[in-house]
Order: C-alpha cells, then structure tokens, then sequence
C-alpha cells in the first residue's frame, strides 16, 4: 500500500487550487459517497484532488488513487478501503471507477461497512448509477461536470473574472448588464472566437498547436475505452459510432433521418438510437427533443448538434459554419444550468418558457413574432436592445 501513498501525495502536491471549475461550490463534501461524472478533459480529477487538498492534511488522512493503477491487478478496492481505514484513513478519493470491473459493489460495500469513510469517486459520462450492479442510486450523491464556459475560460486562461448571471437577470436587465461590463474596458469579441476554438477542455491551456490532435485522441479514448468499459459494446460497435459522429458532424445541426443514418453506418435502426444515445451520455453530441416526447433512448431527436464548439473545428477541420457555431455555443452554455428543449416557434425553448432564436446581428423577429416571452440571442453585437441580448452574454451563466 505505500506505493499508492506515494502516488497519492506526489498529485497532491502538484494540485493548483488556483482555479476551480464552476461545479465546486456546489459539490456537497459532507456526504459519505459523491460521485463526480463527465467527458474526459474537463477537469474532473483536478476537482478531486482540489477537493482532497482541502479535506485533508496529508495522506493519513486521505487518499487519492486512479482505478486503472497496477495495484488493482492482485488487491481489491473493499481491501484498500478497510486497511486505509485501520491507518486512521478518512477520505478516499478514486478516480476513473469504470476501469474496474466490480466497483459499484465494492463501492456499495464500503459505504456499508464503512461508516467512517468519506469516498469521493470520478467516472465517465456514461455511467448510469440507478442501473449498476451494486445500486448506488440510493448511497450516492452524483453531480456531472460540463465543459468550460465562456465565463470560466476567461478567468482561466486571461484572468479576467466576472460574476456568474442568472437567466432572469439577463432577459429582463440585459442592456444594463452589458453596458457595466463593456464600460469596464472589456471586449468580448477579442476573445469569444478563440473560446470557440479552443476554450471547451482546460487542458487548450497547454498548447493550442496539440490542442485538436489531442482532441481527436481524447474522442477515441471515449469510444474504443470508456463505451467498451461501460456499456459493453464490441470493437465492431465502436466503428459504427465513431462512423455515426462523423455522419453528425458534417451536417450538424440538423434533423436526422434514422433510416438515412442506419444505412450510412451500416447498422438498423435500434443500433442508431442506442448509439445516438451513447454519443449524448457521452457528451460528444446534443440531442434536441420536444417536451411532449420526453426523455427515452428511442425518442427520435428533432435536432442533433455537436456538444461543443471546440469539437466542431477538431472533427471538420476547415473552419466550421458560423451559424452552427453560435447555435452550439448557445446550447451548451444554456444546457448545464437549464433546460433546453425543441420548440417549431424558433430554435430553442428554456424551461418550458422562454423562446430564442440564435442569429447574427442582421437576425429578425420575423419567426417569432407577436410570441410571448420571444427573444433573439444576437452575435456581433456588444449591448443589445430590447428582445435582442447579444450571445456572448450567455457565456457568463456558469
């Protein structure tokens, strides 16, 4: 075991506590069992460490510790567990659960057996606690960690910091708003096409010239390691959805035709669906649904767009179309915080309320017009009037 204390306070000690990711404060660290999931790259084992960096003093204390380590290959997690905790142990943080075969029951054990322990743990996106083995659903607290907002990208990689805005703060005071910060001597269009190109994943602040090819690699990992790992599809599965992404990719955002998709994959139509929805809990795409449809695995999606901006310029390569741009800004922004939902009246509708149609600053009201609650988010704008609240605004929500 002192080799995994030796690994553990080697990360601790090189844990930046510097800049915390938007869900921080709202990780509930009391609780005996957390579970923190999303895509790969947005900073979920830096969070952990953050978050064991503060609970604890030093590695008597707790324990941080990657699932894929070697250890695990003649130890077991429930062992681990109940010797740290005979040290005088009190957090254990474990990242990448999903690499190890049995952990929702071993997890599940040590919440049992070991009142006295705190377990923080990571995992993919596509993990689904209500349907592991060991039923964690009802043991731990889950929270899922979202790529970067324009907000978080600004204090992160130019240290320029704004307060997060509420979205009735915004459709009912948004010139207000706008005029304090451009007044400020902010510009937000000196920035805002870079954050579409690289400011998703933290890890753009280690270079821009890598930044895609790692991407593509991070896209990869996600398909051929953590599906593989979670969902059990075979190698044979795993081409048919990176064939399916690129399918999306090239025609995001648009309304997708299953049989068309089946077809161009090689695949049926429940194959689609499925991976359709692996791709979303993989939080390399967005699907748009109607609210009268709900939420189901086979509720066939109104409008596909990719997760992220930053994704779009790694998977086309040229430089992506404006206007899908500014759409899959807007609902990524937006679909941390809220809920965002298909509506015919205009491109998006936000908690079964406010209708926007997302455009640059030539975009009118002719869709939605004389609709209640109706708005424009417009680009190329700095301050906005009336109805029309300029884009980048709604990077500053999370």
């Amino acid at each position: 075991m002192e080799e995994i204390v030796e690994a553990s306070e080697r990360k601790l000690r090189f844990a930046d506590l510097r800049f915390k990711r938007y869900l921080y404060p709202s990780v509930e660290d009391s609780e005996r069992l957390i579970g923190l999931t999303g895509a790969r790259g947005v900073g979920k084992t830096t969070l952990l460490l953050q978050k064991l960096k503060e609970k604890a003093v030093d590695s008597s204390e707790g324990l941080y510790i990657s699932l894929d380590h070697l250890y695990f290959s003649s130890h077991t997690l429930l062992g681990l567990a109940t010797e740290y905790v005979k040290r005088g142990g009190k957090y254990l943080f474990l990242d990448e659960v999903h690499k190890y075969e049995t952990w929702s029951i071993e997890l599940k054990n040590i919440y049992d057996i070991l009142p006295e322990l705190h377990v923080m743990f990571t995992g993919s996106s596509v993990l689904e606690m209500a349907k592991t083995a060991g039923d964690l659903s009802r043991r731990a607290i889950v929270y899922k960690l979202e790529t970067m907002s324009f907000r978080e990208y600004l204090h992160y990689e130019h240290n320029i910091a704004f307060e997060k805005i509420a979205l009735e703060d915004l459709v009912t005071n948004h010139v207000a708003i706008a005029e304090k910060i451009i007044e400020s001597g902010f510009k937000p269009y000196k920035y805002f096409e870079t954050f579409f190109k690289y400011g998703s994943y933290p890890y753009s602040l280690e270079g821009k010239t890598t930044f895609y090819e790692k991407l593509r690699a991070t896209i990869n990992l996600i398909v051929e390691n953590d599906l593989v790992a979670v969902s059990g599809i075979d190698f044979s599965a795993g081409l048919k959805i990176k064939k399916l992404l690129v399918a999306i990719s090239a025609s995001v955002p648009f309304k997708p035709n299953i049989n068309d998709l089946a077809a161009k994959i090689g695949t049926d139509r429940k194959n689609v669906y499925r991976y359709i929805d692996l791709l979303e809990r993989s939080r390399l795409i967005n699907t748009l649904i109607s609210d009268e449809k709900g939420l189901s695995a086979m509720s066939k999606p109104e409008m596909i767009y990719l997760e992220n901006c930053s994704l779009a310029y790694a998977l086309l390569g040229a430089k992506p179309e404006k206007g899908m741009l500014r759409e899959t800004f807007f609902y990524n922004q937006l679909n941390a915080v809220h809920h965002v939902s298909y509506t015919p009246a205009g491109d998006f509708l936000i908690d079964h309320k406010y209708i926007f149609e997302v455009g640059g600053k030539n975009k009118t009201f002719k869709q939605v017009k004389n609709l209640p609650s109706a708005y424009i988010a417009m680009d190329d704008i700095e301050v906005g009037y009336g109805n029309k609240i300029p884009l980048w605004l709604f990077g500053l929500m999370r």
